[in-house]
């Protein structure tokens, strides 16, 4: 091995390609772990106010709770109980069995901004204006081929990479794996605007016809429009005028709020895509880069904000020496087939947005008739949509909770997503003091809890938030043995 031993940087090094919302919370969950990151970005160092995500849903909020973000965020955002759809359809929200029962309309950037303060205090090492052209893995690690900015080329060695570059990531597509799908819309207009009337609401949206509208705030005064007509089927690169946007919003909406000095203007196409596998040997995808899915109900960078919860304690405990390798294929089960749901779901949004036929718009005012409200058609259309009705598959004869979402629980020390905090499990047991499992050189990765309630059920919580093993009345013997399969020695 050139006289390199696995002590060295470059045998326990993460490159994490991509520096938007699911490679810095990667890279600085990382980090905080103990473990060095790379993170290489081909921008220049700019957080971009022309992004185009704009709401954090629940799940999404309790993972940057248990990272100590969420309440800088909901101070800076706005809430909202409830979403909107076809005029008539109301996904409630404050029913919802989380800290955080709303969706939170805040801008990407802001979100970025947050997540990169955090990783630079974690000391992520970044490296900008430097693109991915290539991808050489071997049995030790993985070899990045890179142009910096001044054309000159070179290498970064890693043990692992992971993909965070976007829809139309490098990483992905020097590993070799296709993104098959679709364009599901074309021609989608964006435009930051005044407005001479505020909307009624905090998000707008509707669609009437062959038109649909969505309008939401900055918050500094400008409003993201983002719009779409059947019958304006062009090519991306088609000059866009702010006519053409107000003529959409009034055929949505009934009026154009009075916009006016667009600072910004794109056309846009809206794809369904998935790559087939997460993973290929020491590189991972994560994010857009594993797949794209339409704007209709806000779930993008959600979906890749979780992929990152997913993935960072797995690798640091692999990384650190702590788990096996094979932990590493547990991101590509659980990972997967959340995104082919979310794919689903949301191009189910669109495309019955888009119904203009008898049968679909008959289709479209029945699902109205039934999601509407608090009944179990709702909380589970409610649970898609927020993140919090996902759970991982568990092992055959596990407890029914092994797999599931931990919600933010009353604990003798405080709240769950507080005892998270640092990227550990939790071990909740009964009774006020329990045994110290996280004795000697486990106190990096463990925490020990009680339940403020009478609770008997023992519970070891992953650090994103899910149930890894439960018991009712487990020795401590079996508690060893749980925490040991899971955190190491």
């Amino acid at each position: 091995m050139n006289g390199k031993t696995r002590t060295d940087a470059a045998y326990r090094t993460v490159i994490i390609v991509g520096s938007g919302p699911t490679g810095l919370l990667l890279a600085a969950d990382l980090a905080t772990a103990g473990v060095p990151v790379t993170l290489v970005e081909k921008r220049p160092h700019k957080i971009s106010n022309l992004s185009r995500a704009f709401v954090l849903h629940a799940r999404t909020l309790e993972q940057l709770d248990a990272r100590g973000l969420a309440d800088e965020l909901e101070a800076q955002g706005r809430a909202l109980d409830r979403i909107r759809l076809f005029g008539r359809l109301s996904v409630e929200l404050d029913t919802l069995p989380s800290r955080f029962n709303h969706l939170l309309v805040i801008p990407q950037y802001e979100v970025e901004k947050a997540l990169e303060r955090r990783a630079v205090e974690a000391g992520v090492r970044f490296v900008y204006e430097t693109e991915v052209t290539g991808l050489r893995q071997d049995a030790d690690g993985v070899t990045l081929d890179v142009r910096h900015p001044d054309g000159e080329t070179g290498e970064l060695r890693g043990a692992y990479v992971v993909g965070a570059d976007g829809m139309h990531s490098a990483v992905r597509e020097a590993v070799g794996l296709p993104f098959p799908g679709k364009s599901v819309i074309r021609s989608v207009v964006l435009a930051d605007v005044l407005l001479a009337e505020e909307p009624e609401s905090v998000l707008t949206a509707n669609a009437v016809g062959d038109a649909f509208a969505f309008i939401a705030p900055f918050g500094d005064g400008y409003y993201r429009v983002i719009g779409w007509h059947r019958g304006r089927n062009v090519p991306d690169s088609e000059p866009l005028g702010l006519d053409e946007v107000k003529e959409i919003t009034r055929l949505s909406l009934g009026r154009d709020y009075g916009m006016h000095d667009a600072r910004w203007m794109s056309r846009f196409h809206s794809d369904e895509r998935q790559a087939p596998a997460y993973r290929v040997g020491r590189v991972f995808l994560a994010g857009d880069a594993a797949h794209v899915h339409t704007p209709a109900g806000g779930q993008g960078m959600n979906t890749g904000l979780q992929d990152a919860a997913n993935l960072g304690w797995k690798l640091a405990l692999v990384v650190n020496g702590h788990a096996a390798p094979a932990l590493l294929d547990t991101y590509q089960d659980e990972r997967h087939p959340v995104g082919r749901s979310v794919l689903r779901s949301s191009g189910g949004i669109v495309r019955l947005a888009m119904a203009r036929r008898p049968w679909t718009l008959a289709l479209r005012t029945a699902l109205t008739t039934v999601l509407n409200g608090v009944g179990p058609a709702g909380r589970k259309a409610a649970g898609q949509i927020t993140g919090i009705g996902y759970a991982y598959r568990a092992p055959r004869g596990a407890h029914a909770l092994v797999g599931t979402r931990v919600p933010d629980v009353a604990l003798r020390g405080g709240r769950l997503y507080e005892a998270l905090r640092g990227g550990r499990f939790v071990l909740v047991t009964p009774g006020p003091a329990p045994r110290p499992y996280e004795a000697g050189d486990r106190k990096d990765r463990l925490v020990v809890e009680s339940w403020a309630s009478d609770r008997r059920t023992t519970l070891l919580v992953r650090p994103d938030g899910y149930v890894a093993w439960a018991a009712e009345t487990p020795d401590e013997a079996a508690v060893e043995a749980a925490v040991t399969a899971a955190v190491g020695d």
